[in-house]
């Protein structure tokens, strides 16, 4: 059964309104006609804390109306419209956070970081503003408004600039969506990452903004990091360029400085020219040329090591695999860490450690569970034997050397009289999917090498094939990825 995919069945109902816009690009094929009169003002109006103030019961009833007319629903998903909601209402209002250890839960709005909470904010935003656009007294009506989620831009008289904010912030029913306003300075007011400049003529050019405090720092070319993305940043920038300046002149000012602050980055005169030829060649590729393409049969994703991952990328390329890289570490997660951090005890879906105390062995397991659960059974189960054995006469001593019981553990600690550490047990790793899992475990097995309790290489039977690069990469005891 394929997975409930919930933005494939929401995503197609958002931007169907003429107010809606894409991203810059699309704001500057919007604005490429405008002409703007002395009387009128270009303003732009923000929504405070958008998700965490959206009504969600109100979303709700926005949402089902959509549904209803929506006629290319049935092809998306065999949902009904009431299962469809009921979902989306549980997954809205069950937001929980934890917080210095004590667990809350978001009694409104809809919750940050969540994929669901765009789709919801714009679908009741379109609502709202079209409403308030048809309900708006003809002065202070707007004779442009453009949005990207959050952000409005629009063109209205210049003394009513007040009146309209004020109908916008008495236009929600719920009484929860507030807008604050920025009017244009000096004929200039920056929307999204555009400046849009109005002319002595009334016609509008835009540039590329930049906010007072940008830094022009990017990723220095001297990073480890693949070349291609190095070569994407130029792309991404050029691109930009492309589809937001309006004047010949001024792209090439933003050509130049875009040269200027990379080549600060250390990119080198040849990493210009590369993107340049590739961006020519892009627009020249045929239809018949993309047939010709390989159809891809999958796609993986690697960590980067110079050198050796790009051999890799080149080998899947053959078969038709594309390939993604990334950093096996980076300073984000070295110094980042936003949330509360979780009692190991209540981790989940994890490979463990855990040592003896008279020796240099460990023991590697995996679990789905909870990690507290799993360790108390190891040591139940090592306790009930050591307090059996205590009972035995020498010759029962003998002769339980050669049974084994269902713990390593336990038969480690009383067959060689050593004490397991149960203080100190560590998570080496973490992952959801348990054939992933059991692979992580038998590599951590395989990289302990003879100081393991294990008696076997774990549940996964990991080929040798893979022991030099295991074997190379060989963290100490207790180093965890």
């Amino acid at each position: 059964m394929k997975p409930l995919k919930p933005l494939l069945i929401f995503s197609p109902l958002v931007g169907s309104t003429q107010h809606h816009i894409n991203n810059s690009k699309h704001l500057a094929q919007e604005l490429t006609e405008v002409m703007i009169e002395e009387d009128e003002i270009f303003n732009s109006h923000d929504v405070v804390s958008l998700f965490t103030n959206i009504p969600i019961e109100d979303s709700l009833t926005v949402i089902t109306s959509r549904l209803q007319e929506d006629n290319d629903l049935k092809n998306r998903t065999l949902l009904d419209i009431d299962d469809i909601m009921e979902l989306l209402k549980f997954v809205l209002t069950t937001t929980y956070f934890t917080f210095r250890g004590i667990i809350y839960q978001q009694r409104f709005g809809a919750a940050m970081g969540s994929p669901v909470s765009p789709i919801v904010a714009n679908l009741y935003l379109e609502f709202l503003e079209q409403k308030a656009i048809a309900s708006a007294p003809l002065e202070c009506k707007p004779r442009l408004w453009k949005r990207y989620v959050d952000d409005v831009l629009e063109i209205v008289k210049q003394d009513q600039v007040e009146n309209l904010t004020q109908h916008l912030n008495s236009s929600d029913p719920a009484g929860t969506i507030k807008f604050t306003y920025e009017k244009e300075y000096e004929n200039k007011i920056p929307f999204l990452d555009s400046l849009i400049i109005r002319k002595p003529d009334g016609s509008v050019k835009l540039l590329v903004y930049r906010k007072p405090t940008h830094t022009d720092q990017y990723l220095h070319f001297d990073s480890h990091h693949p070349v291609h993305q190095k070569l994407g940043i130029i792309r991404t920038l050029f691109d930009r360029m492309n589809s937001i300046v309006t004047m010949d002149a001024d792209r090439n000012t933003e050509e130049a400085n875009i040269t200027s602050a990379l080549s600060r980055c250390g990119y080198p005169k040849w990493s210009f020219n590369q993107v340049k030829k590739k961006m020519k060649e892009n627009k020249k590729v045929t239809s018949k040329k993309k047939e010709n393409t390989m159809e891809s049969k999958g796609f993986v994703v690697v960590p980067y090591v110079a050198g050796l991952s790009e051999r890799v990328s080149k080998v899947f390329k053959e078969f038709g695999i594309n390939t993604a890289m990334k950093p096996h570490t980076s300073l984000r997660q070295l110094l980042v860490h936003p949330k509360d951090q979780v009692d190991k005890l209540k981790v989940a879906n994890c490979v463990y450690e855990i040592s003896c105390s008279n020796c240099d062995h460990t023991y590697i397991g995996e679990t789905g569970r909870c990690f507290g659960t799993r360790l108390k059974e190891h040591r139940k189960e090592t306790e009930k034997i050591t307090q059996q054995r205590k009972n035995f006469t020498r010759q029962s001593h003998r002769e339980s050397k050669n049974e084994l019981s269902k713990s390593a553990i336990a038969d480690h600690a009383v067959k060689l009289n050593h004490i397991i550490d149960w203080t100190q047990p560590k998570i080496i790793d973490r992952e959801p999917d348990t054939n992933n899992r059991r692979i992580r475990e038998a590599i951590w097995i395989r990289r302990r090498g003879n100081q393991i309790i294990n008696r076997d290489e774990g549940t996964h039977q990991l080929s040798h094939v893979y022991d030099p690069v295991i074997k190379q990469n060989r963290p100490s005891r207790g180093q965890s990825v």
